[in-house]
């Protein structure tokens, strides 16, 4: 397989971090997962975002810096690497929990760190109802995890897509997997490693029945993708 760099995005609980640890196998690849468990302010900001919004955000845009720049300085073209994270999806939960003077301080710099950062060959978007996403969640019965309400799904959801609307760094597919049982189907899995490996070839050969890659087959909501 030719070295390449792809990301794979979501909402949490919808299946990304399962999906990249599928692909390093396959492909005996590079993982890159973002540190969310190392986070000190996470368990702190679903009890109260107002208070702990701006030091859990400054903590995940400083250690997705590092991991950045760390897949830059060890020379991408020397192997693949999977991602669990784009790094600009940091800026949408800025967006999402900071306003006034700490949105702007954020900005200030999320700014200088994005610049020379490598870009993905292509990017997917893992997606699922909101509901099927909080039943994952409640099931893997992570405790900070569990203040997360649908209202907060679904602003991210909204603001992850109007991202993708005007994203122009890679190709952004959209995947849903309310259907697709990569974690105990083989032939699911199968399908989904030799799916993404067509579309980093640049083949857009069509995904499995249950999956749809197309923007007009997104929630109105959301609008589609202008090229």
């Amino acid at each position: 397989m030719k070295p390449r760099f792809l990301v794979i995005e979501g909402l949490i609980g919808v299946g990304k971090t399962t999906l990249c640890k599928i692909l390093q196998e396959a492909w005996d690849a590079r993982l890159v997962l973002e540190p969310w468990a190392e986070n000190p302010f996470l368990a702190s900001f679903y009890e109260d975002p107002t208070r702990f919004a701006f030091p859990a955000q400054m903590f995940y845009l400083a250690s997705r810096y590092r991991q950045q720049q760390n897949i830059r300085q060890t020379d991408l073209f020397q192997g693949t690497v999977v991602a669990d994270y784009l790094f600009e999806k940091d800026r949408i939960f800025a967006e999402q929990t900071l306003a006034g003077d700490e949105l702007e301080l954020y900005d200030q710099f999320a700014g200088l760190l994005g610049e020379n950062l490598p870009s993905p060959d292509l990017v997917i978007f893992l997606d699922a109802p909101t509901d099927t996403i909080l039943s994952r969640i409640a099931t893997r019965a992570i405790s900070a995890e569990q203040k997360i309400q649908p209202e907060y799904l679904d602003a991210l959801r909204d603001r992850y897509y109007r991202l993708w609307k005007g994203y122009t760094a890679a190709p952004v597919k959209v995947l849903h997997t309310t259907d697709i049982d990569y974690v105990n189907d083989p032939e699911a899995r199968e399908d989904i490693v030799g799916m993404v490996q067509r579309w980093l070839d640049g083949h857009d050969l069509g995904p499995p029945a249950s999956a749809s890659t197309e923007w007009e087959g997104q929630p109105s909501l959301f609008g589609t993708r202008s090229d």
